[in-house]
């Protein structure tokens, strides 16, 4: 853990304390608990971070949980995105992989010793009705008319409920608790509807299924977990969290602690409305590179040692707050820049012809990163006709070289790694546009510099016309225009960004072609680019746009 987010992480203290006072006789065991429900998130990137980051520094284990209490929702293929997730981030979680459902007939047993001891019934209201005997926030519920059935009822009526006797939504078991408390969360909440839906691990064997908050805590006292560490929302939740602890004959006594989640500007993060994207087909799945999923994160060449140096300079603390999406792709941008090898692709190209080059090919070694030997060398062919980028000439002479360190007619400029070129003339077509460029280069300036009255204005990348490879780009940008999406009409998809993604064909250097998914570059002055993890090969290469060289939209 880096020493900024020790300094400014709550918990840390409260797990020493803990271990200093001999309150913790054994090891710290932290749990990361997703509902599998969707794809993770920026968000549950933090949470990963902490999780496994605070067992990691005392010594202790963290386990992975799937709270996999609602089948209507939840499908293998979320499970196994959220296994590779983790892992990918850099974390293994200790022992195997563990399902709330796997403790489904200790949590039925739960629930019949609550009803035993008079603390949960069977309740017959229809949602409306036990919405309206629930009461709001500044008016007090009043009691089910089912609540003081007798214990033998309800035990009778309960395993019914198990047998499959009753249709979904006929009845529920609902604990007995307050129904005047302040907080809602003790109005006697529900503990197990009937859901006639096959589970995607216990297959058939159940039609009734416990809540979330009935499953959370007991899953956490089960596995032993001694500091159960969650976000904000759950803070109210927290006194139904301990009631469950100290009323059921559970092995440990775990406690669970909030933090902020984690928000960035310029994007959402609801399951709801990153699922709504991938229904309406407003991006390409969960994994597409604009969506702040930790798979689209990865498709779009955000790399973990990037995410979880991210993570892990936030403070964890006991509110929420938004944190500028600049702070990341800074992130994103070191990381990229210490460790992507260089390679030129040129996405405008303009012909320029070098008259007295030889017509063979020239293969010249360049290196793959300028400051880092190790990453060795790639073979760059160098041919009498290439490619450079149209933004990268200009016949405008009265232009200071201070202004623009390209190439102008008559003057001089580099080719990274090779000559300095002189722009002689150009070719222009019916309609006035410069279609070609006839150029001379400056003979034995590869690696050397020309004579002073040739020094080149500046240096630009470039391809070679006939041995470059044809490429598709991926042009992403912010998938929303807002910084609070939806702040200002109500509705975040109006904020989407019509132009969040291009794609274009660009000649690439035939170097970088064979590469394997998954492999980043800096293309040199037009930014990061990663191979596609699905859809690139050697035959059809294609490129993700990571981020540019710097940030454009600083305020």
């Amino acid at each position: 853990m880096s020493e900024s987010a020790a300094n400014h992480n709550f918990i840390r203290p409260i797990i020493q304390e803990d271990i200093d006072s001999g309150r913790l006789s054994g090891k710290v065991v932290t749990r990361f608990p997703p509902e599998p429900n969707g794809y993770l998130h920026i968000g549950h990137a933090k949470s990963i971070c902490l999780n496994f980051g605070l067992a990691e520094e005392f010594g202790g284990d963290c386990t992975l949980r799937f709270d996999d209490t609602n089948p209507a929702k939840e499908e293998q293929e979320y499970i196994e995105a959220i296994m590779e997730d983790v892992q990918w981030l850099g974390f293994q979680w200790a022992g195997e992989v563990r399902y709330a459902s796997n403790y489904f007939d200790q949590f039925y047993d739960w629930a019949v010793h609550l009803i035993e001891q008079g603390k949960a019934y069977v309740c017959d209201l229809t949602p409306e009705q036990a919405s309206e005997y629930r009461g709001w926030a500044t008016k007090p519920g009043k009691p089910s008319p089912y609540r003081e059935r007798s214990i033998d009822e309800n035990l009778a009526l309960f395993e019914k409920m198990k047998q499959g006797e009753f249709e979904e939504g006929f009845c529920v078991l609902r604990a007995k608790i307050d129904m005047a408390s302040p907080n809602m969360n003790l109005r006697d909440p529900i503990l197990y509807r009937i859901r006639k839906k096959a589970h995607h691990q216990t297959g058939d064997k159940w039609c009734i299924y416990p809540s979330y908050d009935f499953a959370h805590g007991q899953g956490d006292a089960i596995e032993g977990v001694t500091h159960s560490i969650c976000t904000l929302e759950f803070q109210d939740h927290r006194p139904l969290y301990e009631w469950f602890i100290e009323n059921l004959p559970v092995p440990s006594k775990p406690k669970q602690y909030e933090f902020g989640r984690l928000n960035i500007n310029y994007t959402v993060t609801s399951k709801r409305n990153l699922k709504q994207l991938v229904d309406e087909h407003i991006v390409h799945g969960w994994n597409d590179p604009r969506m702040p999923t930790i798979s689209g994160m990865r498709r779009r060449g955000f790399t973990p040692a990037a995410l979880r140096e991210f993570c892990n300079g936030l403070a964890v603390a006991k509110t929420d707050g938004v944190v500028d999406i600049a702070q990341l792709e800074f992130e994103i941008r070191s990381d990229l820049n210490e460790n992507a090898a260089r390679a030129m692709c040129v996405l405008k190209p303009l012909k320029v012809t070098i008259s007295n080059a030889a017509d063979d090919v020239e293969w010249l070694d360049v290196p793959n990163h300028p400051q880092k030997e190790e990453m060795g060398q790639r073979a760059l062919p160098f041919t009498n006709t290439i490619y450079i980028d149209a933004s990268d000439f200009t016949e405008d002479t009265t232009l200071s070289r201070k202004k623009f360190k390209r190439l102008v007619i008559g003057d001089f400029v580099r080719l990274r790694g090779a000559y300095v070129i002189k722009a002689d003339e150009v070719i222009k077509n019916d309609q006035g546009e410069v279609i070609e460029v006839i150029a001379s280069l400056v003979p034995d300036t590869v690696g050397q510099n020309p004579p002073p009255e040739m020094k080149p204005r500046g240096v630009i990348h470039w391809v070679s016309a006939t041995q470059g490879k044809e490429v598709e780009l991926r042009l992403y940008d912010r998938l929303f225009t807002a910084e609070a999406p939806g702040k200002q009409t109500g509705n975040y998809l109006d904020d989407v960004n019509p132009d969040s993604l291009q794609v274009i064909k660009a000649l690439a250097e035939p170097a970088i072609v064979d590469c394997e998914p998954e492999t980043a570059f800096q293309f040199e002055r037009e930014g990061y680019f990663v191979s596609d993890r699905y859809d690139h090969s050697a035959a059809t290469p294609v490129f993700n746009m990571t981020i540019g060289l710097r940030d454009s939209k600083s305020k």
